[in-house]
């Protein structure tokens, strides 16, 4: 993609975001605001990229990237005397779009080393990753969504409810309101900082995960810790068959294969456990000698109750006929018509001999 189109995309990213920010906390403050998105975004799009290239996507900072901006955009926000729920919605503007911006410039370049192996050219790359930039921004808000108000369904506050816990969006949100609220507890930011300076003085293999091991909840740390040990069971036993380097590297794929599957499958099975419960009406039938008594009514309306009551059942499905007679038990109960479903039979050959 030529350099101008670039940069035209970026101008108007930059000129819509700055409007989005003043219409939050003011000319002056949305603008800073503007600015500081532009800069680090730059800076941190250099850095995500940069390590993802050399190492990997396993390596890129997004937590630390994202933080150190919106302490950044906070910091910024206070000086200029922006105060409230604005100050904070335009920190956690900014911050957000750092976020994305770095995630998806490591993703790039992670995509720009495996086009490179597959022949693919930098520009089809480009265009594919704008398009699905724009259309995973669309698609995400609704299962998003869908866990948002499974949650408040079930008594829970949403987002940072225990049971819809989001560790990474609640610190983002406890800095940027005690920054922006004047009631930051910097004592503790400040050990943390002397902290993380001992432990890379002390050449610890990996400050970051001592980190996020502190504020991730405890059953996370320990399915990863789970999972780490399950790899060097894996990894042990390998050795001691003897594999040589390329039986340890496909090896080592087959795990991680297997890993991303759990990983997506636990994703996609949380969106459906936290969607909608369905119950269905299925076989319903009375005997002809006990017919006209009332007793298929009675019996869908108790098994109902037991549905919503017992079973936790949100919404009851029955698929009917509409010209079969039982459709008027279930309008009498209290079932509505919701949407109609129209069914195409082609028969084979055979069936059809003998027809005109």
């Amino acid at each position: 993609m030529a350099s101008k189109s670039v940069f035209m995309l970026i101008g108007i990213t930059f000129i819509a975001m700055a409007a989005l920010y003043v219409s939050f906390a003011g000319v002056k403050a949305g603008l800073t605001a503007a600015v500081v998105m532009l800069i680090a975004g730059f800076f941190f799009c250099v850095v995500s990229g940069y390590l993802v290239g050399m190492i990997g996507s396993t390596n890129n900072p997004i937590s630390g990237i994202t933080l150190s901006t919106l302490i950044v955009a906070a910091l910024l926000m206070v000086a200029l005397g922006v105060s409230g729920q604005s100050g904070v919605i335009a920190v956690l503007g900014v911050a957000a779009v750092v976020c994305v911006a770095a995630a998806v410039a490591g993703e790039l370049l992670q995509d720009f080393k495996v086009g490179y192996i597959l022949g693919g050219t930098p520009r089809t790359i480009q265009l594919v990753e704008l398009i699905a930039v724009v259309v995973a921004a669309l698609v995400m808000y609704f299962p998003l969504l869908i866990l948002y108000k499974s949650n408040i369904a079930h008594g829970g506050t949403g987002f940072g409810d225990p049971a819809l816990s989001a560790p990474q969006a609640s610190l983002m949100a406890f800095l940027a309101k005690g920054i922006v609220g004047g009631d930051m507890a910097w004592p503790l930011v400040i050990v943390g900082i002397f902290l993380g300076l001992t432990m890379i003085l002390l050449q610890v293999k990996s400050p970051m995960l001592v980190s996020v091991g502190m504020y991730l909840p405890f059953g996370t740390t320990s399915a990863i810790f789970v999972g780490g040990m399950i790899r060097w069971l894996a990894d042990t036993l390998a050795e001691r068959k003897g594999f040589h380097g390329a039986q340890m590297a496909r090896f080592g794929n087959v795990g991680v294969l297997i890993a991303s599957g759990l990983i997506a499958g636990e994703a996609l099975m949380g969106l459906v456990t936290a969607g909608p419960a369905l119950a269905r009406f299925q076989l319903v039938e009375t005997h002809p000698e006990l017919r006209g008594r009332g007793l298929a009514g009675t019996l869908v309306h108790q098994v109902s109750r037991y549905g919503f009551d017992t079973l936790g059942a949100e919404t009851l499905v029955m698929v009917a006929d509409p010209e079969y007679p039982a459709i008027r038990l279930y309008r009498s109960v209290g079932f509505s018509d919701s949407e109609s479903q129209l069914q195409a039979e082609r028969r084979p050959i055979e069936d059809r001999a003998g027809e005109t």
